[in-house]
């Protein structure tokens, strides 16, 4: 068997016990904690609600276990399993040309991966979202919306694998580098026109309506030296009972977003918290770091392709017969997830480390309480478990727990 082939398998296998490891964790710490709300949260969230927040983790967390084999399975047999050393055979049966079905290949191996993922992004909506009151979205809208994604995967992403593909093929050694020049191009692209042209396609955004609110948020903007092309309010309840707020593009796009859920669960110094702490994001740069970082990393990512797209045994050791540019940029999409899992920890605990400090910048604008407030109330109504297990969270979650997080706003290890 080829060394490669057992490095895959046994990474892939060592992340699918460690994953399961951690989900099983997870599980037993949340109904441990399940038959009484932490003292710091007894006044403010009701036994009730603490209970249907463990029971909304603990239906999730059943789901991603059976998720977790499935999507690895899958993975096997795409690779090893002949899956896309068959896909790749019978569009070179076509003979359309190296770049046609190059890009054939690739996006109808995607096209594939989410069909096949569709029964749990329906049983997610229309079983796990309904039971607990969250789903508000139609089966005719579910799939108007699939087909849009899958639209726009077409129309955006195809042409940017095209080029991908032909800079492979004609641009020499250093393909990768103008690979990762036009795709580094590409994602700024789209972080600028998304608020504008691409949100829009799924949802409606009206400009907020309250005025004193209205009022307080453009004082706090001015304050904060933030410039934004408007202040919306997004129609999220259509799909969802969940509620949020951020702020997308960059330069004149900007654009702050809530969403009608949280515009009705909140009061305005809550609101005007909540907006602080995404300011605080801005504030502190992390946009603009986590540009870097996904521009600094996708380099490495293109880099390490490179090599690989001249090393027979990547091919050989995934389950293809012959080398090609396709299945190269194929076959190191679908696999490098299985390589960097172990990285997952470093990033949680760096967006950890921006969500602290997009919370104390908020708490010097509003003051501690409001925000404070207005996490309980997101916490409350997103039935978002108050007691996760500390290395699971540590491993997957991008924001602290909610104790730390309201303790350290109150600049002490309790709340």
């Amino acid at each position: 068997m080829n060394t490669f082939t057992l490095i895959f398998l046994f990474t892939a296998g060592a992340g699918l016990l460690l994953q399961e490891w951690l989900l099983q964790r997870h599980r037993r710490y949340v109904a441990d904690n399940r038959r009484q709300v932490p003292e710091p949260f007894e006044q403010r969230i009701s036994l009730e609600q603490h209970q249907k927040a463990a029971d909304y983790t603990l239906a999730k967390t059943g789901v991603a276990r059976v998720e977790l084999l499935y999507s690895t399975l899958v993975l096997v047999l795409f690779t090893l399993g002949g899956g896309i050393e068959y896909l790749n055979q019978r569009w070179l049966s076509l003979e359309l040309g190296s770049l046609a079905t190059g890009i054939g290949l690739v996006v109808s191996t995607f096209l594939l991966l989410g069909l096949l993922d569709l029964p749990f992004s329906l049983w997610r909506t229309f079983v796990l979202e309904e039971q607990f009151g969250f789903n508000r979205t139609r089966i005719g809208r579910f799939f108007a919306d699939l087909l849009l994604q899958a639209v726009l995967l077409l129309v955006l992403g195809g042409p940017i694998a095209l080029a991908v593909l032909w800079l492979m093929q004609e641009a020499g050694d250093l393909w990768w580098v103008a690979a990762w020049l036009l795709v580094v191009g590409f994602m700024l692209t789209v972080t600028w026109i998304y608020p504008t042209l691409v949100a829009p396609l799924f949802n409606r955004f009206t400009p907020l309506g309250d005025d004193e609110l209205r009022e307080r948020i453009e004082q706090l903007l001015s304050r904060c030296g933030f410039v934004s092309s408007g202040i919306f309010v997004m129609d999220g309840s259509r799909r969802s009972g969940h509620g949020n707020a951020y702020f997308t593009g960059f330069g004149k796009h900007k654009r702050i977003v809530f969403f009608d859920t949280l515009v009705d669960a909140l009061v305005a110094d809550e609101m005007e918290a909540v907006l602080a702490h995404e300011l605080g994001h801005f504030k502190h740069g992390h946009i603009l770091k986590q540009l870097l970082m996904s521009a600094f990393t996708t380099l490495i990512g293109f880099g390490v392709m490179g090599w690989l797209s001249n090393q027979p045994w990547f091919y050989h050791g995934l389950g293809v017969s012959a080398a090609s540019n396709p299945l190269a940029l194929l076959l190191f999409l679908v696999v490098a997830p299985v390589f960097t899992l172990f990285l997952q920890p470093f990033f949680s605990l760096l967006y950890r480390r921006y969500e602290f400090q997009a919370d104390a910048f908020a708490r010097s604008q509003t003051g501690a309480e409001p925000l404070i407030n207005a996490l309980v109330k997101l916490y409350r109504e997103n039935a978002s478990t108050l007691t996760p297990d500390p290395l699971y969270s540590a491993f997957h979650d991008s924001h602290p727990p909610a104790n730390e997080r309201i303790a350290q706003l109150v600049g002490s290890k309790t709340l």
